[in-house]
């Protein structure tokens, strides 16, 4: 007896279903590779994220950021574990969309569908206008409008020019990334006390550290978003998602301890420009215009990738007749889903119009960790495969747990948007059994 039929006929069954899944003909264009997917994955991760997220974290747990980078690196991985199992079982643009869809039924995929695409258009938002910001305080909004209308260009012209410019970005933002930890640690003022003992510490200040530092972290699963646009996704994508992470956590690592080292948790917790306010308490001070470069940078990056990630999930839901069905357009020379990317970038550009929505970190954070909570629940239902399910539980509880630990107004707003979802679900699938119903 060979080893494919010793083996239960439901694991060969969905082996089988993968092997399809992955051989079925792309409606976009299968163009990424090993070496593009990770740098995608690092523009998703190594981004404004870094520049920002350290001063919520610094004054949520003191010195203790640093085990919740090790919390939030944790729970990450696990997530990216089970995207990555799923990634190559469902080579589809969407995502947890996707996912949740197949596993776990129809109302899953649309709430994981539906936080996504809400709480990344309010972080498209909070990018653009970080970038105006960065660039030129007096003219923020114009900067923000014209950045977001000059990616949405960039991606209409195809997945292979949005792979070039973000090497471009996450090479300049690792460089300047890399120039403030030597200016950090050689400014004369680092000491290892402002690191040990963790003082301003508590368990629960840790976890809502976490929380926040997952905001950092959750690009990685842009690799899977794209699926659709992967070639060999089966081997690329379980590759690509871990390498990205394993990456990003080593770089975050460094930079946590050289400011920390450097100024302390009272001065990052204290500046919306953390990294800038770790230098200007050292002798290298003139390092910081290299830091607000890179911020801008890294903030342009950010929204490059966060405008692909939201149209191919808009782009997946219209597909299915949970969104607009116009919005499931391909452009027949680029392959793109040019429809949903244009409606992206019209609400970004109408939010920062009016609005401020640099603060979306914490709301931001928790429709993501929701949405991986139930791309964790999608891969506890997979039998065999490669990895342990109990990377799928650590990850799940790990999600949730963060998610309400997170201040009571993120938790708040997180939970209407959620509401919300639900609302307009219901209304969905009354209209269609009612058409159903007329139809007969």
């Amino acid at each position: 007896m060979n080893g494919n039929t010793a083996r239960p006929a439901e694991e060969r069954g969905e082996d089988a279903a993968a092997s399809l899944e992955a051989e079925a003909p792309s409606r976009l264009d299968r163009r990424l590779g090993t070496k593009e997917a990770v740098v995608l994955g690092l523009g998703s991760m190594i981004g404004a994220g870094v520049f920002v997220a350290f001063a919520p974290a610094a004054q949520a747990a003191g010195a203790g950021l640093l085990l919740g980078l090790a919390i939030a690196g944790g729970i990450a991985y696990c997530n990216a574990r089970s995207s990555a199992r799923l990634a190559a079982l469902y080579p589809e643009s969407g995502g947890t969309y996707v996912y949740g869809r197949r596993r776990l039924g129809e109302l899953w995929g649309y709430l994981a569908g539906w936080g996504f695409v809400v709480g990344k258009l309010a972080s498209c938002a909070a990018m653009a206008l970080t970038f105006g910001h960065y660039a030129a305080p007096s003219v923020a909004r114009p900067l923000a409008v014209a950045a977001t209308l000059a990616l949405t260009a960039v991606n209409f012209r195809g997945i292979g020019k949005t792979a070039a410019l973000t090497r471009a970005i996450v090479a300049i933002v690792l460089a300047t990334l890399a120039t403030f930890v030597v200016a950090a640690l050689l400014g004369g003022t680092a000491t290892a006390g402002n690191i040990s003992p963790l003082h301003g510490t508590s368990a629960w200040g840790v976890l809502r550290a976490a929380g926040f530092l997952f905001f950092a972290f959750a690009g990685y699963a842009r690799i899977a978003t794209l699926g659709e646009e992967v070639a060999d996704p089966r081997r690329t994508i379980p590759r690509a998602i871990p390498l990205a992470l394993a990456v990003t956590l080593v770089v975050y690592a460094a930079v946590a301890l050289a400011a920390l080292a450097a100024a302390g948790s009272d001065v990052l917790a204290a500046s919306a420009a953390p990294l800038r306010a770790a230098l200007e308490v050292g002798s290298l001070r003139r390092a910081a215009p290299v830091v607000r470069i890179g911020a801008a940078v890294a903030s342009l990056g950010v929204l490059l990738s966060l405008l692909a990630g939201v149209s191919r999930t808009a782009f997946a839901m219209a597909a299915n007749g949970h969104l607009p069905r116009a919005l499931a357009a391909v452009h027949a020379r680029s392959r793109v889903p040019y429809r949903a990317e244009l409606a992206a970038a019209a609400v970004v550009v109408t939010v920062v119009s009016v609005a401020d929505v640099r603060s979306a970190i914490g709301f931001s954070s928790f429709c993501v960790l929701v949405y991986y909570a139930i791309a964790n629940a999608s891969a506890l239902t997979l039998r065999g495969g490669t990895g342990p399910s109990a990377a799928a539980v650590l990850g799940g509880s790990g999600c949730l747990l963060l998610a309400f630990a997170l201040p009571l107004r993120s938790i708040v707003e997180g939970s209407a948007v959620i509401a919300a979802g639900l609302i307009v679900f219901g209304i969905q699938r009354s209209l269609r059994r009612r058409g159903v119903a007329g139809r007969r």
